[in-house]
This record gives C-alpha cells, structure tokens and sequence, in this order.
C-alpha cells in the first residue's frame, strides 16, 4: 500500500461510484438548470436563493471532485491470511450485556454507520484490528468501559 493510500471494499468502492454518477449526473445538472432559471428571473443582487444555489454548486463539485480523486488513487483491500481482524473483515462481536452486531471495519474514507461500516480509526474498529474469534476488546467509552467479545471474522 502507497503510504497515505485510502483502501476500500469492493462494496465501498461501488458506493462511492454511485455517488459520485448521482452528483454528476443528477444533482450538479439539476442545480445548474435551477440556477440559470433564477438568473433568468431578472434581478440577482439580492436574491438568498440564488446565493444558496451558487454555494450548494460549489459544495457539489467540491464533493465530486473529492470522490473522484479518491476514487483514482484508492487501493483495494487485500484479505487477511490468518483470520485476524483487519481492514475489511466483517466482525460479529457481542457486548458486555449480550447484545450483538455486526461490522464491516473500513478505511475512514468509506466509513458509514447507516451502512454497517466503521472506521479502523474509530475506538472499536482499533480495538478490534488483528484480534481473532473469541478474543475480548475493551474500549474506553465516555460512560465507561465497555468489553466486546469476537464471535466470528469473516
């Protein structure tokens, strides 16, 4: 891996590919359209909403252009060989009060919670990395610790 490097999924990197064909195909063509349509309105000078579309323009192509370098120079994950946890596995661990979830640890890049992903960074997914099935983690919450359990890798 290239020092620096962002390394994603296979289900990361198509996440990422579908928002980025949304914010080209989609929403720049869409704000650009309404955009020309309140320029065409007459006076801009002081009109918020033309403010408001020219910076959400602005944060859209700033995204895109985000995901697609991101996208040019991402790695894919390699697999581990030895059944630890590492980037890209997908873990199921149980808590100190029983109750499960499971996990796909990701790069921070393609961490989304919604999704069933967490980041390496975040206090779980480094207290989980390079552990195996039916190791412990303990990880320092601001309402004390909590121990979680490995139950599978996958």
């Amino acid at each position: 891996m290239r020092d620096g490097a962002v390394q994603l999924t296979s289900a990361g990197r198509s996440r990422l590919e579908d928002e980025l064909a949304f914010l080209r195909d989609v929403k720049r063509r869409e704000l650009a359209d309404r955009l020309e349509d309140s320029n065409e309105d007459g006076d801009i000078s002081d009109n918020s909403e033309y403010e408001d579309l020219k910076e959400d323009l602005v944060m859209t192509d700033r995204r895109i252009q985000e995901l697609e370098y991101l996208l040019a120079t991402a790695e894919p994950i390699e697999p581990s060989q030895d059944g630890s946890i590492h980037l890209g596995s997908v873990v199921t661990i149980v808590d100190s009060d029983g109750e499960e979830a499971s996990w796909t640890l990701v790069d921070p890049a393609e961490a989304d919670t919604r999704a069933g992903s967490i980041s390496t960074d975040s206090p779980v997914g480094r207290a989980l990395m390079g552990r195996h099935p039916g190791d412990s983690a303990t990880v320092e919450t601001p309402g004390g610790q909590i121990v979680y359990t490995v139950v599978n890798v996958a």
